[in-house]
């Protein structure tokens, strides 16, 4: 969790981070720092150790009610910023939040707060109809409800309010129950750099609420956008509250990248790339690398490069030992679901285990090692499921029609990787995997702020946060037509 080092409004006069870090979490709505209507929290744990942390305000229906009133009256003004000076609240908050993040939170770095470098621009379009013409511009929306996820708090907290945002829209958001202070971390940037009250509003919720008060948010009449990155799971259902009032959403939700790797590829830098994407934050991204197709006259070699590869990542209690690289999984039932999957999949089904012990350690029992497999079947559920932990399935093929019908059985279409020196055969090949984003000698953990990242359906979710396309996600086409001459009508 990364450590919140200035005080909110209600704590300016903590002394010391581990002071701070005890105090209670706020909500913010229209400018100001609250407690939630009814006075609600939740605990905020450590989850490497199990300990608490602080509580935090759990937000209600009632206050979700008045933060979208107040984003709806902010956008009215907020909205008719020019460019310029959107532009200038933005490059100020990207100053003061790497600020925050180099004093306190080490080398963590958010792109996406940071303006664009295009605006929203006007179109004039040709009119068959004399003395006409016409033009079409982007327009904000008004109030977007976003939710942003724990496993990279400041980025995807940042990426879910700074288009939407820069656009003219006011926002309404929803952090993780796991890393509010974190992720206010951008709410606080935000304002120091001057962005006016009710156009950001934050409003973290307990886990008994969260259902209740989403279905709310996403079903109010004055939020007319959604955005979230989560779990398949959870996308479904709110994509299905949206669908029930015909609005727009921007879902991107699980991963289970596959990597190909051709009998040319470069072994050493394929091992490195599937041992780096498929274990950064212990697979704890959408994006991590799950799935390993091997061609069949390098698999020896490559399981053999991989498996050493994988015995040298340290894993451990990172608050005990600083030279651990894979730490904790975010909750106990993250771990066990994970080591869960694993077993089915070896004991039920006949997998072969090539590395992993199938124990769960720590003392929040959090801490799982890599592990490798071979011979997962289709039908079992680690094969369909995004297993969110650090699990390598390994498997083969002969032909480059049957690699990419492997990479293509799932249901998850985010992002895929190619390993070949035959560039021409990998641009062939990236071109048939179903998925948003497909990277060529590299590993699948990468994304540019730049390029439009998402999923092509099914349980990946839909919609791009990245490049214009996130400008056309939080606008509207307008479309005006000037008449300069007189018109005469027939009736």
């Amino acid at each position: 969790m990364t450590p919140d080092p200035q005080p909110t409004e209600a704590h300016e006069h903590s002394s010391g981070l581990s002071t701070f870090m005890e105090q209670p979490q706020l909500l913010y709505i229209n400018g100001k720092s609250q407690p939630s209507s009814d006075g609600a929290t939740f605990p905020v744990n450590n989850p490497m150790t199990g300990q608490h942390i602080y509580d935090c305000a759990s937000a209600s229906v009632d206050d979700y009610s008045l933060a979208i009133e107040n984003a709806y009256e902010a956008y009215q003004s907020w909205s008719k910023r020019g460019p310029t000076a959107r532009r200038m609240v933005f490059l100020k908050a990207a100053d003061i939040l790497d600020s925050y993040l180099h004093q306190d939170a080490g080398e963590i770095m958010s792109q996406e707060i940071s303006a664009p470098d295009y605006w929203i621009r006007g179109e004039v379009i040709p009119t068959d109809r004399p003395g006409t013409t016409a033009f079409m511009e982007r327009q904000p929306v008004g109030v977007v409800f976003g939710i942003a996820p724990w496993n990279a708090p400041v980025n995807l907290t940042a990426r879910a309010v700074a288009c939407p945002l820069i656009c003219g829209n006011t926002v309404v958001l929803k952090p993780s129950e796991f890393s509010p202070k974190s992720q206010h971390l951008v709410v606080r940037a935000l304002t120091a750099a001057g962005l006016p009250p009710g156009c950001l509003n934050f409003l973290p919720t307990s886990p008994e609420r969260a259902p209740q008060v989403t279905e709310f948010a996403v079903k109010h009449p004055k939020v007319l956008r959604v955005n979230f990155t989560g779990s398949d799971r959870v996308g479904r259902i709110i994509g299905s509250w949206a669908a029930e009032c015909v609005k727009q959403c921007i879902l991107e939700l699980g991963g289970k990248a596959p990597v190909i790797i051709f009998d040319d590829a470069n072994i050493d830098a394929a091992v490195e790339a599937v041992v780096f994407g498929a274990l950064s934050y212990s697979g704890q991204i959408c994006m991590s690398t799950e799935r390993v197709l091997l061609h069949r006259s390098i698999s020896e070699k490559f399981k053999a490069k991989l498996l050493a590869k994988v015995a040298t990542v340290k894993t451990g209690n990172h608050l005990e030992d600083s030279g651990v690289s894979l730490s904790g999984l975010f909750t106990p039932a993250s771990a066990r679901r994970v080591i869960d999957l694993v077993k089915s999949a070896v004991h039920g089904g006949g997998a072969k285990l090539l590395a992993g012990d199938l124990e769960i350690t720590g003392p929040n029992k959090t801490i799982v090692r890599p592990h490798v497999l071979e011979g997962v079947k289709r039908d079992m559920d680690i094969a369909k499921k995004e297993s969110f932990g650090p699990v390598i399935i390994l498997s083969e093929f002969e032909t480059d029609e049957e690699a990419v019908a492997l990479a293509n059985d799932s249901e998850f279409s985010l992002c895929a990787s190619v390993f070949s020196t035959d560039v021409v055969r990998a641009l062939d090949i990236a071109r048939q995997v179903r998925a948003g984003a497909c990277h060529i000698n590299g590993p699948t953990v990468y994304v540019e702020a730049t390029l439009p990242q998402g999923g092509t359906g099914g349980s990946s979710g839909y919609g791009r946060f990245g490049g214009m396309a996130r400008v056309e996600a939080f606008t509207e086409r307008k479309i005006v037509t000037l008449a300069t001459s007189k018109l005469m009508y027939a009736f």
